[in-house]
Formats: structure tokens, sequence, C-alpha cells
């Protein structure tokens, strides 16, 4: 129960800094209009993202399967 409750916690948290169109950037002050691809901390902050979502998701299903 608490993996559940700790992998939902940083999961919120990482989709929030994930701002929709800013990126990592704009959340700390600079703004870019042009698309670039995601690099250093952003990137890292993608794959938090995916590999907490995949925890959340798999001891969320496994808790359901053994109740």
């Amino acid at each position: 129960m608490g993996i559940i409750i700790f992998s939902g916690i940083v999961l919120v948290i990482a989709i929030m800094l994930q701002q929709k169109g800013g990126g990592l950037g704009s959340a700390f002050g600079s703004e870019s209009g042009a698309y670039r691809s995601k690099r250093g901390a952003e990137k890292m902050l993608l794959y938090l993202t995916i590999v907490m979502a995949v925890i959340f998701i798999g001891t969320a299903l496994t808790t359901l399967i053994i109740k």
C-alpha cells in the first residue's frame, strides 16, 4: 500500500513539473517560443514520469488481483 501512495505522489509531482508547452525552463522563469527537444532535467523528468506510471499501475493492478 505504501508503494502505491509513494508512486502516486511522485507521479503527480512529476506531471505538474511538466508544464504544457513550456517545458521545465518556463517553470523557473525562462521562456522560449521555439520547439526544441527535451534535454537534461526535462528528459530525466519524462523518464521518471514513465517509470512511476508503470510502477503505480503495476502495483495497483497487482493489489486488485491479489485481493
